[in-house]
């Protein structure tokens, strides 16, 4: 079974440094992509982080300027030894999270043997039940189900390395356990907790700061990028806009249009900005300082979380499952982390950082600034491979793509191509198999019919 999600995730880290802010500014001082397997960051200096992600920190994490460096600082390395062993202890991982106050890693197996090699890395072993391949794979089914008929309340289902189950989050018990039935889901490896959540996205059509789509709505800019070496964009949700829908920036000049963007399924998108606007790998500190981004190494469970948006500024949290699934009023997402931080309407497509490393793009959740909340985000570094981007770092030199594994136009022996225009119900061949198109959608690089079951089906 191929290695999902989170593995990607621990896996695809970058030495990228990315920015945000829909500012015309100038100074790009250089881009990087997501990088190889196994690359890590640097280790984080007295002086790397921002005043303001520090100030937030303190605010919503209780830490004092020295203890969310030292933080920061080993949750990194918690990343990066995560990310190695992982790889090492192949199918028998169950997944890795860090906790308390020095980010101590706990890495699961189901190989007790297997327990010296966790311990001599410097992480603390534990022997589950359960592979995280068994538990993922049961989570696809969940999302297979979902992409035929969204759930009636079960907002959001997930993989729980903590407790090496598969959650659904269901407004009633007997809610969730009709989805599992309509799944087929190995039920006894699932847990259904009573959740009144109530996701949904941060798109405010009222208008505010930030970007503007079509002179209306607004949103938060995630990440700027650009494509070929040569154009000029930023990352941000795909539920913002469709391809076409034209931005104006913060002080409402003319911007950009979105030329990619997929919702549901996914939460992506990306949009190229005229010659007006300069990316810089900075993300709005809102009054406390700019923040300068180090790269894109994707954090474990349990690590600090912040995010920047143009409604309530900087917040934080902690992350609390990778992978998840999310079914909002307009559809089932999947692939997006779980985290603790708030968020309001107009922080949708907005920046999140986890010390100085990008994580992901706002998508949406349940709650508020002032009550709390629960807030989901779509990972960077998938986004950046679906449309073949390339993040804007500090780090100057050349601009480099992003590696790719493009298809070619047209497959051998298929007829799904990149750049094709998708209706629902479409039937394309693709590797000697015929799938069905599950969901509307221009076809991206990667997006092949056998990697992206949130759009196609196997028939």
């Amino acid at each position: 079974m191929e290695r999902t999600t989170l593995r990607r995730r621990a896996l695809v880290a970058s030495t990228a440094t990315v920015a945000v802010g829909a500012l015309a500014v100038a100074g790009l001082t250089g881009v990087a992509s997501a990088g190889p397997a196994g690359t890590t960051a640097p280790p984080v200096s007295a002086d790397s982080l921002s005043p303001g992600l520090l100030a937030a920190m303190e605010r919503d994490l209780g830490l004092d300027a020295d203890e969310a460096r030292s933080r920061i600082a080993q949750e990194q390395r918690a990343a990066a030894l995560a990310a190695g062993l992982e790889k090492s202890l192949g199918a028998s991982f169950a997944g890795a999270r860090v906790s308390g106050e020095k980010a101590t890693l706990t890495v699961s197996t189901t190989d007790a043997s297997e327990t010296a090699r966790i311990t001599g890395a410097g992480a603390r072993a534990e022997v589950v039940g359960h592979s995280l391949d068994r538990l993922e794979g049961v989570k696809k089914s969940l999302d297979k189900a979902a992409l035929k008929k969204a759930p009636a309340d079960v907002p959001v289902w997930y993989v729980d390395v903590a407790a090496n189950r598969v959650v659904v989050n269901a407004a009633t018990t007997a809610a969730g356990t009709a989805f599992l039935k309509a799944a087929k889901a190995d039920a006894s490896l699932v847990t259904v907790a009573r959740s009144a959540e109530q996701p949904r996205t941060f798109a405010d059509i009222r208008g505010g700061d930030a970007y503007y789509m079509n002179g209306s709505g607004r949103c938060s800019v995630g990440f700027s990028v650009t494509r070929g070496g040569t154009q000029n964009g930023f990352a941000t949700a795909g539920h913002c806009g469709r391809v076409g829908t034209t931005t104006n920036g913060v002080n409402q000049q003319a911007q950009g249009t979105f030329q990619g963007s997929t919702f549901p399924g996914r939460d992506i998108a990306w949009v190229a900005t005229n010659a007006n606007w300069t990316p810089r790998p900075l993300v709005n500190g809102y009054g406390r300082g700019d923040v300068t981004v180090a790269g894109s190494t994707a954090a474990v469970v349990g690590a600090s979380v912040c995010r920047s948006g143009s409604t309530t500024g900087w917040h934080c949290g902690t992350i609390q499952q990778l992978n998840t699934s999310v079914t909002y009023p307009e559809g089932t997402i999947s692939g997006v982390t779980r985290t603790s931080v708030c968020a309001e309407p107009g922080d949708s497509g907005g920046s999140y950082i986890s010390g100085n490393q990008a994580q992901g793009v706002t998508s949406g959740g349940s709650g508020n600034c002032s009550s709390g909340g629960t807030t989901y985000f779509q990972p960077i570094n998938p986004l950046l491979q679906a449309y073949g981007l390339t993040l804007v770092t500090s780090g100057g030199g050349t601009p480099t793509d992003p590696p790719t594994t493009t298809p070619p136009t047209t497959p051998p022996g298929g007829t799904w191509a990149v750049g094709t225009a998708y209706a629902a119900g479409a039937t394309v061949t693709y590797g000697g198999a015929t799938y069905r198109c599950l969901q509307a959608h221009t076809a991206q690089p990667g997006w092949t019919p056998a990697d992206v079951p949130a759009l196609w089906q196997r028939v």
